[in-house]
């Protein structure tokens, strides 16, 4: 916990009966990264004690944009891009959280359900009066801008009101009292609970997680080939469950805690290994973590792999593969083979790993980025071990 509001009160309120709550999810991508990990285990925790969580996608909010954390305007997206990827990131939750008509069944909401019908006059008249313009430009995502002399659209300035709204919304709807988040929510958390008190008379809660850093600083979510995603089709089971293995040696016993479900005796045992012996904790670490974001079965895949790979140097059938066939040879670079087997996030990242030295084609270093693959290369197996450092490796089979 970072933040909360009247913590005694919303602890009363817990005990007394079961509480709903909600997390908002705006549609920016077609998966979300670990860096949202800690707010979909606090949606799972609250389900696994009785309570009642709500995944709210933003739908609506997603075509203002959020301001906070950000140096410029995100991207609009299309009505298209919007659903697809709403549908990617219900695939992530169906994986924690358990959806139906039950009491502490969670259930998924589209904020565009009741933000897209607004009329504009009719809000303005309703609710403009309870937001304090002084206040908003007090809000770090408006003010960390404005000192910056950063562009702020009055399409982004809105967001606030928005996200506001919906906690109002969905109280009134679903009886909805706590929303939850990352700390730089927390100016939109407060607002709508403002709003609320002002125009129905009600309390509602609010609790965010802190940013979530490993012990050398570096923001979760991002690795050096680019970022964690949960869904498989952004990033292997495999590189998943690598990122987890090589976590930092003083962040094990935290992300164990904060990502696995595993008694806390156990994580006491696991964070008091020294030496080599932490290995063992961070192979659990990777086991759990995998096991609920992509599957028991992904996991022991996961592990069997990195055991060929990195203990006996086979090229384990495990790894990120991709195919190509003799014909699309001829035009495909390994620039692009670095990017679509998720070893880099773009070509340009590919030419630094080359610079680096950290690119290699079955263990030997790559000098040249506009080397071209030919038939010859894959040899008797028609395969060849790519690799992005020491830690991050994929097969090209040539068809």
């Amino acid at each position: 916990m970072h933040q909360a509001t009247n913590l005694s009160g919303l602890d009363n309120r817990c005990v007394s009966r079961p509480i709903t709550a909600y997390i908002g999810f705006d549609c920016t991508a077609n998966s979300l990264h670990v860096g949202s990990l800690v707010q979909i285990m606090m949606l799972r925790q609250l389900q696994n004690t009785g309570h009642k969580p709500i995944v709210l996608m933003g739908g609506g909010t997603t075509k203002i944009g959020d301001p906070s954390g950000k140096d410029e305007a995100r991207p609009l997206l299309s009505d298209q891009d919007i659903a697809q990827n709403k549908a990617g990131i219900l695939k992530i939750f169906e994986k924690y959280l358990k959806f139906g008509d039950n009491p502490a069944d969670a259930i998924m909401i589209d904020n565009a359900d009741w933000l897209e019908p607004l009329s504009y006059i009719r809000f303005l008249r309703d609710f403009g009066s309870h937001f304090s313009i002084n206040r908003m430009l007090n809000m770090d995502s408006v003010k960390i801008r404005l000192q910056r002399e950063q562009n702020l659209s009055f399409l982004e300035f809105n967001y606030a009101i928005l996200q506001a709204y919906d906690f109002m919304e969905l109280r009134r709807r679903y009886g909805c009292e706590l929303q939850m988040g990352g700390s730089d929510q927390w100016g939109n958390i407060v607002t709508g609970i403002d709003l609320t008190r002002r125009v129905d008379n009600q309390e509602i809660f609010g609790l965010t997680s802190p940013l979530i850093t490993t012990a050398s600083g570096a923001k979760m979510g991002k690795s050096a080939t680019g970022a964690i995603w949960l869904n498989e089709e952004r990033l292997s089971s495999f590189h998943f469950w690598q990122f987890w293995r090589n976590t930092e040696d003083a962040d094990v016993e935290r992300f164990l805690k904060l990502f696995t479900e595993l008694p806390l005796d156990e994580v006491e045992r696991l964070a008091g290994l020294n030496g080599a012996e932490i290995n063992e904790a961070k192979i659990v670490l990777a086991n759990e973590v995998t096991k609920l974001c992509h599957g028991e079965g992904k996991a022991i895949t996961a592990a069997k792999t990195a055991t060929d790979t990195f203990k006996n140097g086979l090229m384990s059938e495990g790894l990120p593969q991709l195919e190509v066939s003799t014909d699309r040879l001829k035009t495909f670079s390994v620039l692009d083979a670095f990017v679509q087997l998720g070893l880099a996030d773009s070509k340009g990242a590919v030419r630094r790993l080359i610079k680096g030295g950290g690119a290699k084609i079955n263990n030997e270093a790559i000098t040249d980025d506009a080397i071209q693959l030919t038939e010859d290369d894959f040899g008797a197996e028609r395969k060849l071990r790519l690799s992005a450092g020491k830690k991050h490796h994929a097969i090209l089979t040539l068809l």
